[in-house]
């Protein structure tokens, strides 16, 4: 095993020599090498500053770069506010509860001071998305550069883009992630980073109060946790936050898939995950790992291949959309 002295310790490197260069002619590892050689370190010093002291917001911003990258590429859109007579993709039902805009502010903030018009919105979400995961003890990757902002960010395509946490992973399939030249490894593997942060009670009550319509609690939930999970939301509330990797929920690990195997999954994506013979068998190896304390580096490599491919889709390059000022805002109006 390799290790990388960061943020003042060692942590595991995962890196695999294929992932250094990703689709030459689009992105590529080190594109600020020239233009913004201290780009990635004030990203990382930056983040590093944050999370020691709000640590919770690792894992939302995760999620910011996943519901990036879902809706029409990984182009930033999902940082544009609404302007009148056209909603943007925050004002979403799935995209309510992110959190952590103004960590993206801060940071672009600190990147137009170095070098202004640079660094692209798009790339600080794929950029502070790595080191969340490697600040919270998970794997470092090189992070292909290069993308462009766009310039549209619609309410409706991200209602139609994003997986609901109520959705059947292995039968939709075909609707959220092939699509997207994503397959059913990538999505057992990028499920897994619900092993950081928390989830609103909303996403998952159904599941407890009732499950299909039938007033009943799902029988897939493990009834100990289920009872638990009942204990801390009532019916309708929607204010409640619970850890999605119970007890682990602030460090990027392998322990989710163990919480998945043993019917304490919180969401019915994840639960579904165990009705498939290739899934479930990922999810039980890696849950394995898990209870033994060992390292997760299958799940690691894998999450950085995921990471890039995902990070990958359909992104805006050359002089396709442009480089915001200000991420909330095309320049037009932000400058």
């Amino acid at each position: 095993m390799v290790y990388r002295l960061l943020f003042g310790f060692l942590l595991p490197l995962v890196l695999q020599p294929s992932l250094v260069l990703c689709n030459p002619a689009e992105l590529k590892v080190g594109f600020y090498q020239y233009t913004c050689p201290y780009a990635e370190v004030i990203v990382r010093d930056e983040m590093a500053r944050i999370i020691s002291h709000v640590p919770s917001l690792a894992g939302p911003l995760l999620r910011m770069h996943f519901h990036d990258c879902f809706v029409n590429g990984c182009d930033g859109s999902v940082l544009l506010d609404s302007i009148p007579g056209l909603p943007s993709e925050k004002e979403s039902e799935p995209n309510l509860s992110l959190r952590g805009f103004g960590t993206i502010d801060l940071v672009k903030a600190k990147l137009e001071q170095a070098c202004p018009g640079v660094v692209s919105c798009a790339d600080i979400l794929a950029l502070v998305a790595r080191d969340v995961v490697l600040l919270t003890h998970g794997p470092y990757w090189n992070v292909p550069t290069g993308r462009r902002d766009g310039l549209r960010s619609v309410k409706d395509d991200a209602l139609n883009n994003l997986p609901p946490p109520f959705f059947d992973a292995i039968r939709n399939l075909n609707q959220f992630f092939i699509p997207k030249g994503l397959d059913a490894k990538d999505q057992v593997v990028l499920l897994g980073g619900h092993t950081l942060g928390t989830s609103h009670c909303s996403s998952f009550s159904d599941r407890l109060y009732n499950f299909s319509g039938t007033q009943m609690t799902d029988p897939a939930l493990n009834k100990q946790y289920a009872e638990r999970l009942k204990s801390k939301c009532r019916p309708g509330d929607t204010t409640t936050l619970v850890e999605m990797d119970p007890g682990s929920f602030r460090t990027f690990d392998a322990s989710y898939y163990r919480h998945v195997a043993r019917g304490r999954a919180l969401f019915t994506s994840d639960e579904t995950l165990m009705l498939d013979p290739f899934t479930r068998d990922y999810v039980q190896r890696q849950a394995s790992v898990a209870m033994a304390g060992s390292y997760p580096a299958e799940f690691f490599a894998d999450f950085v291949a995921s990471m890039v491919k995902m990070g990958n889709m359909q992104v805006l390059t050359g002089a396709q959309g442009e480089v915001r000022r200000r991420c909330t805002a095309v320049n037009q109006m932000g400058m």
